[in-house]
């Protein structure tokens, strides 16, 4: 499972550098033709690993139930991100990662509710949606390297 921790902090880095060569201008930007900006693309990555490893496991998740409303799948920017905002997103990029690890380690994910995602694959324990939230990940990571064309 080492790897798969591997990738998602090679990803989470990637992120973390959009968030350091970007301003709040440009992170805030929806670009025509787009329904979404970088900042959303980034939040929805945390939020979205909250709710596949932690909330299908029936465990508490590290950021609020406000927070995942905002950037659950089917959400848009609903009005600019504030600097402040921005830092905790930062905060939360390396926190969660850590902290999933960790729980992994010392193995707390013990249930799990089966879930099917929109493209048709079943997860059925935390391994599969570790993998699973790699694959997403990397989706919305193409997504924000072409974002960053426009903005």
């Amino acid at each position: 499972m080492n790897s798969v921790f591997e990738v998602q902090k090679t990803i989470r880095e990637i992120l973390l550098k959009v968030l350091d060569h970007h301003s709040l201008e440009q992170l805030n930007k929806i670009p025509h033709g787009f329904n979404n900006n970088l900042i959303w693309n980034i939040a929805h990555c945390v939020s979205s690993q909250q709710v596949l490893v932690y909330k299908l496991s029936g465990l508490p998740t590290m950021v609020s139930e406000e927070f995942i409303a905002k950037y659950k799948k089917g959400t848009k920017p609903e009005g600019d991100v504030s600097q402040a905002e921005v830092d905790e997103i930062r905060t939360l990029l390396s926190t969660t990662l850590q902290q999933t690890e960790k729980d992994f380690e010392n193995n707390i994910f013990v249930h799990y509710t089966e879930y099917t995602t929109s493209l048709g694959y079943t997860l059925k324990n935390v391994g599969d949606a570790l993998s699973f939230n790699n694959y997403h990940e990397g989706i919305h990571t193409g997504i924000i390297m072409s974002l960053r064309k426009f903005v």
